[in-house]
């Protein structure tokens, strides 16, 4: 649950053009500058000017939540959040759609115990779009929402919580909230909230909480990115300054409620291995305890030299993986741990095992070193999250906000940046004895047995009861709001977008080092951080011949020792450095990553070249991160995406196509047991090596510097004498005939419908026109197959199409997670559209014009971080694309009409060549999906075996806490 805290951090760099500081130190706080000012209705404006991309973040925080809500509405904050989305009174229809017109990018909204926020990342030029879109549902909603738009998002919000706990161990937070925190407190309930509020929400019940929650006066603008002050002043007066401040909100109170003693439940669920979850209550954000306890947990679990993971994994050998983080609220904070327990493992023994940890931590505290290594983490976590202006994972927006909302201080960060910096082993360790010492709540969860009835035993969880001393709310002092009239006409709609900003994109410059490797950079000094990228032509397509999952495991172990370290050196220096080093394999690649803090590059790219180049393949390693591994594909079968992604491949490609494996790439559990280092190394000699690389740089450098420090420590590496082995991609035969797959999920809440197509590969001429027309399709909110079966039917939360990028023919996969009871429907829908997508419903010129002019217009906004940069160049080298693919990119999506895009889709969408893979509860859905007759019906189990009629043997079934969102 490693909830990292952006805000917590020591010592951090300056980091410019995205925030200053007056000093160069690396202890310096960095600035983040702002300008605040509040219009005279109430509505409060937080400015922040960047001017490194022509993109505005406009962020809207509502200080309402899931804890605002009153008994038997729970789930109502979140419910409206959806029905904001529903259209206003002077724009009838989606939100979405003006938006995805302009080019918007981090379109979303979320809710959580303390707040409603919603966002976008505009390009310059639709600002006066975005605000008049934003003002018109604050101000002009409830006209535009009837029982038609409530019960829309009744059923798309219900679909979301199935969808959630169809997951592994996604019923845990519920009861974890219920037997955490006591009854009356706000925070115990989920924000999702029960199916039975939901169903009695009612559209009085709309009316009030826009009225009590909605007004100017309780809400706050950020604007962040390349707009100025004046400029904000002026648009936020224009197109808010008219809506009413609203009635005065009572402000919720802390209210910290440490358990009095250590309590323990445990949950049943279709889940591989038990996880035990322990939580405890903690000070809310902004004290000095929440700093404290973030910097104590990451010690205590932050990562592979944490002391639990090297008890629990490395030492004992007890669990396959352990986590401790706090996530801080505004009324109070929950520090909680989750251990993975490695099969066949009594967790008594892991829980005695995690007590004897806890306790000598709160009899010593951390050491110096430990302590360093967690600021640092923090620092550079920080740093990298201040190159966005917005968007839903973070970014200066969000940090502005959420100072602004909970602590009515933009810059409160540097509170707590200065908290964190100034912390102590003494300090840590008063704080840890003073609320890791307090009683918690355990929830254990168990693989389920055959017929176990989740509903049954969710039901008798009664939860904590009341508790005494729960401080009042409090109104906010009494002031006088005006608002002003109104010089925007509404009824004329939506401000037109006509004019768009120019795309940035450095150009690419090329180097080589003197064994002949190619450098390619893409220069971009926003912070002082470079991005290095070994790119391997790999991926899981080379495990052809080998046993299933080599690759991606080699790559894994390229992050443990090497022939000098041992694997916990190895992470400890990367913390000291503030680096993140990473291995990982794609369908045909394998690329090993470095993100490194320009004070430390030199130290940084040393470390790197010496896991690149000396992996030390060590027995200790290999077992342990074959458990977990095992584990881990244990896992993907209870899973029901993890299944389907499993089983579609070799059903689309043949077992004898490199394409022909479970996409996932992890293998089988077969093939992983059997691995050995002489497989790993034989492999790494195979691909990993010098001449079959390309060094890819980008962020904060020039060629003239990164040149001779790549020189330094790469530029002896030779080749072996072997040659490089070649993949089979060779083109498969689109199939003769529908089949249909079903797999037995039991007691699924959802079934998932998955239906895979063969598309020609990424380097096709007719590429560009495929993207744009699956679109239109199944590619955005406002596609076909998402308003169909998310919009119109309410039985999904999402539904869509995508295509994976592929050397070779590449799939194309229509998916709708569904609630059970419409499994067969939804189906028949996707069949319907596949079939009206290529018969008599061909795509529009509208619709390929409106897929167009979003990805056109979302250009600007596209490669604003440098991670984005980075992704840009992989699909440049690895698909043999022109160094100024991007900067004429605008041009080629200009040139798609209706007739090459339709000709593209039609080419690829065979209705009656799909190959289906439908996951659910089998007792339920199979006697409707085979009265479809959407094909030949088989049975197979998650491995894709073949299961005798009347056999199906149920799959067995992580939800991160997260906001809830679209």
């Amino acid at each position: 649950m490693k909830k990292r805290l952006a805000l917590f951090a020591a010592g951090l760099m300056t980091v410019v053009g995205a925030a200053s500081a007056a000093s160069t130190s690396p202890d310096a706080i960095p600035d983040i500058p702002y300008t605040r000012f509040q219009l005279p209705n109430g509505l409060t404006v937080v400015v922040h000017e960047d001017h490194k991309a022509p993109v505005v973040a406009v962020s809207v925080w509502y200080h309402v939540g899931s804890a605002d809500e009153p008994a038997g509405k729970t789930g109502f904050a979140h419910l409206f959040e959806h029905l904001m989305f529903s259209g206003s009174e002077n724009h009838k229809g989606t939100y979405f759609q003006p938006f995805e017109l302009a080019g918007a990018t981090d379109l979303n909204g979320t809710t959580w115990f303390d707040r409603t926020n919603y966002f976008e990342t505009v390009p310059t030029t639709a600002l006066d779009m975005a605000l008049w879109m934003e003002s018109d549902r604050m101000g002009h909603l409830l006209g535009a929402i009837g029982q038609k738009e409530l019960d829309t998002q009744r059923g798309v919000v219900q679909n979301e919580k199935r969808q959630d706990e169809n997951r592994p161990y996604g019923r845990t937070d519920e009861n974890i909230l219920l037997n955490a925190y006591p009854a009356n407190h706000p925070y115990h309930h989920e924000t999702i909230g029960s199916m039975t509020d939901l169903d009695a929400a009612s559209l009085a019940d709309v009316k009030k909480w826009f009225h009590d929650y909605y007004g100017a006066a309780n809400t706050t603008l950020v604007l962040a990115g390349d707009i100025t002050v004046a400029q904000a002043k002026e648009k936020a007066a224009k197109y808010f300054g008219d809506i009413p401040a609203g009635p005065p909100v009572p402000r919720q109170q802390a209210w910290i409620t440490p358990l009095e003693k250590n309590t323990t439940a445990v949950q049943h669920d279709q889940v591989a291995q038990a996880r035990i979850i322990r939580t405890w209550i903690a000070p809310q954000l902004g004290t000095d305890d929440s700093v404290g306890l973030d910097l104590a947990t990451t010690v205590l679990g932050g990562g592979k030299t944490s002391r639990l993971y090297q008890r629990l994994v490395y030492q004992d050998k007890l669990a396959d993986d352990v986590s401790v983080g706090i996530s801080p609220f505004a009324l109070s904070s929950q520090v909680q741990l989750s251990v993975d327990v490695k099969k066949g493992v009594d967790p008594k023994k892991v829980e005695a095992a995690i007590a004897e940890v806890w306790n000598d931590f709160l009899a010593k505290g951390p050491t110096e070193d430990e302590l360093e290594r967690a600021k640092v983490t923090n620092r550079a976590g920080f740093v990298r999250g201040l190159e966005k202006v917005g968007g839903r994972g973070g970014g200066k927006a969000t940090i502005l906000a959420e100072g602004q909302v909970y602590r009515n201080d933009p810059g409160a960060y540097k509170k707590d940046l200065e908290r964190a910096q100034a912390a102590t082993v003494a300090s840590v360790l008063a704080t840890s004895k003073e609320w890791l010492g307090k009683g918690s709540y355990t929830l254990t969860v168990l693989p389920a047995a055959p017929g176990f009835d989740p509903a049954a035993e969710d039901k008798a969880v009664k939860g904590l009861a009341d508790a005494q001393g729960r401080p009042a709310a409090v109104l906010p002092p009494a002031k006088t709001y005006t608002v002003d009239e109104s010089t925007v006409d509404r009824a004329s709609g939506v401000p037109a977008v006509t004019t768009f900003p120019d795309l940035t994109f450095p150009k690419l410059q090329r180097g080589k080092l003197k064994n002949g490797i190619e450098v390619v950079l893409a220069e971009r000094h926003t912070i002082p951080v470079t991005q290095v990228q070994l790119l391997f032509n790999a991926g899981y397509a080379a495990d052809q011949g080998r046993k299933l999952g080599t690759a991606a495991f080699t790559a894994q172990l390229l992050d443990e020792s090497t022939k000098s370290l041992d694997s916990v050196e190895v992470a400890r220096r990367k913390e000291r450095l503030g680096a993140i080093i990473g291995a990982s394999c794609s369908l045909d690649n394998c690329s090993v990553g470095l993100n490194a803090l320009n004070t430390d590059l030199k130290p940084s790219l040393e470390l790197f070249a010496d896991i690149v180049r000396n992996p030390a393949f060590k027995a200790d390693d290999i077992e342990r991160v074959r458990g977990q591994w095992i584990a881990g594909i244990a896992q993907e079968k209870t899973e029901p995406e993890g299944i389907a992604l499993r089983s579609l491949p070799p059903l689309l490609y043949g077992p004898n196509h490199a394409y022909g494996i479970p996409f996932t790439g992890s293998g089988t559990e077969k093939a992983i047991a059997s691995l050995t280092a002489a497989d790993l190394a034989t492999f790494q000699a195979d691909y990993l090596r010098p001449d079959n690389v390309r060094i890819l740089v980008a962020g904060d450098t020039t060629l003239a510097a990164i040149l001779p420090q790549l020189e330094a420590v790469f530029g002896d590496w030779t080749p072996p004498a072997s040659a490089i082995p070649k993949k089979n991609v060779a083109e498969v035969a689109i199939q003769a005939k529908p089949r249909v797959f079903l797999v037995n999920r039991t007691d699924a809440q959802q079934s998932l419908v998955l239906a895979g197509l063969l598309a020609p590969p990424t380097k096709a001429k007719d590429a560009l026109d495929l993207g744009i027309a699956n679109g239109a399709f199944g590619g955005s909110f406002t596609s076909r197959l998402n308003m169909n079966l998310r919009e119109d039917k309410r039985w999904a939360y999402g539904a869509g199409s995508i295509l994976t990028d592929a050397q070779g023919q590449r799939p194309m996969l229509l998916y709708a997670p569904v609630q059970t009871d419409k499994t067969a429907e939804s189906a028949a829908e996707i069949l319907k559209e596949a079939r009206g997508l290529v018969g008599d419903k061909p795509l529009t010129a509208d619709e390929i014009a409106k897929v167009r002019s979003q990805r056109v217009r979302a250009l600007p906004g596209s490669f604003e971080s440098t991670s984005a940069v980075m992704s840009a160049m992989n699909g440049i080298l690895i698909y043999d694309r022109p160094d100024d693919y991007v900067q004429t990119l605008k041009a080629r999506i200009d040139g798609v009409d209706q007739k090459d895009a339709e000709a593209a889709i039609s080419a690829v969408v065979k209705p009656d060549a799909l190959t289906w893979v439908i996951v659910g509860d089998l007792r339920k859905i199979e006697a409707p999906v085979r009265a479809l007759n959407l094909g030949e019906v088989h049975v197979i189990d998650a491995d894709g075996n073949p299961v005798k009629e009347g056999k199906a043997k149920a799959a067995p079934a992580t939800k991160a806490t997260k906001p809830a969102g679209k």
